[in-house]
């Protein structure tokens, strides 16, 4: 099951991630190496949020994540939700 980690981040977030940047990513590829993190990146033109897909049995994997994000943990995120998506077609898609 797919689901979609979404968070909406402050106004000067593009000036402050510099700080975080290097743990969150270092976060996000060690979730990649666990092959829970397929896809993740920020949203553009505006920068207001990002999108983070995870593929796993239960929506918790993603909440963890985010719970542990450096972004999160130093208010960043202002809000952040886990939203189980229904996919139907795409190379990522697991076929039974």
């Amino acid at each position: 099951m797919h689901y979609l980690l979404m968070y909406d981040v402050i106004d000067d977030y593009v000036a402050r991630r510099a700080e975080f940047r290097a743990l969150h990513l270092a976060h996000a590829k060690a979730a990649e190496a666990r092959g829970e993190l397929l896809l993740a990146g920020a949203l553009a033109e505006p920068v207001d949020g990002a999108v983070l897909l995870f593929e796993a049995d239960s929506p918790e994997v993603a909440e963890r994540f985010a719970r542990a994000d450096p972004y999160v943990i130093n208010g960043l995120i202002t809000r952040w939700q886990v939203r189980p998506w229904t996919t139907v077609a795409g190379s990522l898609l697991k076929q039974d």
